[in-house]
C-alpha cells in the first residue's frame, strides 16, 4: 500500500458522516417545519369555527374567544375580523431551527355558514 494512500479511507468515512448529518439536519427542520405549520393551521381552524359560532350573538366576544382558544393551542392570534357572520382568524407560532434561527410560522382560516351571503348581496 502506498504511504500517500494511509488514512484516505478514515477521511473519506469523516466527510460521509459530514454529509449523512447535514442530510438528517435539513429533514429535521423541514419536518419541524411541516409540523408548526400544522399546529397554526389547526389552531386557525378551530379558532375561526369558535368566533364564527359567536358572531352573531356576541361579535366583540367572538374574537377574545378565538384569541383565548389559539393561545390554548399554543399560537398566538395576530388578527381577527368578523363579518356578519363569517369569521377571520390569523395565527403565528414562532419556532428555532437551527441555523436558520427563530421564524414565524403563520396560518389563517375562514370560517362561517355554509349558505352565508357576502355582505351588499340580498340586501334589499
Amino acid at each position: 500500500m502506498n504511504s500517500r494512500q494511509r488514512g484516505s479511507a478514515t477521511l473519506w468515512g469523516v466527510a460521509l458522516m459530514g454529509l449523512l448529518m447535514a442530510v438528517a439536519t435539513v429533514f429535521a427542520m423541514v419536518g419541524a417545519v411541516r409540523v408548526a405549520r400544522h399546529r397554526a393551521d389547526n389552531a386557525a381552524d378551530l379558532s375561526a369555527l369558535a368566533a364564527a359560532r359567536m358572531a352573531l350573538s356576541d361579535p366583540e366576544g367572538a374574537c377574545a374567544k378565538a384569541s383565548a382558544l389559539a393561545v390554548q393551542n399554543g399560537v398566538q392570534l395576530t388578527r381577527c375580523e368578523i363579518n356578519h357572520e363569517v369569521a377571520d382568524v390569523w395565527t403565528a407560532l414562532p419556532i428555532a431551527l437551527p441555523v436558520v434561527g427563530t421564524r414565524t410560522v403563520m396560518g389563517r382560516s375562514r370560517a362561517g355558514p355554509a349558505e352565508a351571503t357576502p355582505p351588499g348581496i340580498g340586501d334589499h
